[in-house]
């Protein structure tokens, strides 16, 4: 179909339930997502892994030991950690 007889598709409407609450906790959750993908780009970047635990994250040399022997890192904690790499 030409480009000049497209139309574009009219958006869904919100549920009736949505709430601006919702988007805030949704933009919450992408700039946390966002930060850990950074981290773990610069942990990569000096040869360490960022990993998930039970407890909050690790940060994993290449013989698979824990950086500062700990498992309970925040995404704060590896930051000031990598800061001083």
């Amino acid at each position: 179909m030409p480009a000049e007889r497209r139309r574009a598709k009219a958006s869904p409407r919100a549920p009736e339930s949505w709430s601006p609450e919702d988007g805030r906790l949704a933009n919450a959750a992408k700039r946390e997502t966002l930060r850990r993908r950074l981290l773990e780009r610069r942990a990569r970047g000096i040869g360490l892994e960022l990993r998930h635990t039970v407890y909050g994250y690790a940060l994993v040399d290449g013989a698979r030991n824990r950086v500062d022997d700990r498992n309970d890192l925040t995404l704060d904690d590896v930051e000031s950690v990598l800061a001083r790499s």
